[in-house]
């Protein structure tokens, strides 16, 4: 299993810090995998238990993956911003109190630039047979603010990756390399939006086709 050293972790750590984030959950998964999937960031669930992908969206992951006859065992699973990205909201109790507590939100381009470190290393190190981005999030942190997962879902791509060529830089270069990738819709996307499912589906066929046609 691959991990990435406790010297980038903290160079990850120091950089979101004064970000209305907390916590920090590693990337997971073998060196040489079948995938890589890169999504946004991590949740309530997995802040606690420190495992990318666990909560309801996970489950659903899970099964997008054994759809093509892989499990979390065969893929790297990381995202975007490692740390919890989190607003204040007000929650209604039964018994008509209110509560504030801290929801999911997504992460700011700040704070994807702020871990950029973290997912370059990871892609430089890490060997996938190909890449899966979860969502717009992931698929703009490789490709761009214009690219859409709405335009490019289920699609292989060849194509440079941002990165961050100086730690100080505030804005993303692209790679000499070019990495393949298939973007597809975030898993918890079905919650929201039922009528994602049917893509989400033939998107992960897809993947399976590709990967057995790499070999």
């Amino acid at each position: 299993m691959f991990r990435i050293p406790e010297s980038i972790a903290d160079l990850g750590k120091q950089r979101i810090e004064g970000f209305p984030v907390e916590g920090f959950v590693y990337g997971e998964g073998p060196k040489e995998p079948e995938l890589m999937l890169i999504g946004e960031a991590p949740g309530e669930f997995e802040l606690v238990d420190g495992i990318p992908f666990i909560g309801r969206a996970g489950k659903e992951l899970m099964k997008s993956l054994a759809s093509i006859g892989l499990s979390r065992e065969d893929v790297y699973i990381t995202s975007a911003v490692r740390s919890r990205p989190y607003k204040w909201g007000t929650k209604k109790n039964r018994d008509g109190t209110l509560t504030e507590r801290k929801y999911n939100r997504p992460p700011t381009q700040k704070e994807i630039l702020a871990h950029a470190p973290v997912l370059d290393y990871e892609l430089l190190n890490i060997k996938p047979k190909l890449i899966v981005t979860l969502g717009n999030v992931g698929l703009q942190r490789l490709l761009g603010k214009e690219a859409k997962v709405t335009q490019f879902h289920g699609q292989l791509l060849e194509r440079p990756v941002q990165y961050l060529h100086e730690l100080e830089d505030t804005a993303f270069k692209w790679s000499a390399e070019n990495y393949r990738i298939v973007p597809t819709f975030h898993p918890a996307s079905i919650f929201y939006r039922p009528s994602h499912r049917p893509n989400l589906e033939a998107n992960w066929l897809e993947i399976g086709r590709i990967l057995k046609e790499m070999e």
